[in-house]
């Protein structure tokens, strides 16, 4: 198993309870393949050094966790086809 930290931008225009499903999903994800979250840390709303998408400022959350090394490709996937998803970027320790 192996150690990840992944800091992801939820948009601005996504209501607190769909924000707070997004980011249970993308726990459960670490859960259900065998893995842990050591933590999850909602920095907030943060205005972006430049545009992205049209927009100036967005939600962002950081999350370590440990698990084999396939399921940061399975959160990647999720990722991709979750609406309201801006950025993400995933770090091996």
């Amino acid at each position: 198993m192996n150690k990840y930290e992944v800091l992801y931008i939820i948009s601005q225009d996504v209501a607190d309870d769909k924000r707070e499903a997004i980011i249970n999903s993308f726990a459960d994800i670490v859960t259900k393949n065998g893995g842990t979250v050591d933590s999850i840390d909602k920095i907030g709303l943060k205005k972006f050094a430049y545009e992205i998408q049209g927009k100036k400022e967005g939600f962002y959350v950081l999350m370590n966790f440990t698990a084999n090394s396939n399921v940061p490709k399975l959160i990647e996937q999720k990722m991709a086809i979750t609406e309201g998803f801006v950025r993400k970027m995933f770090l091996k320790k």
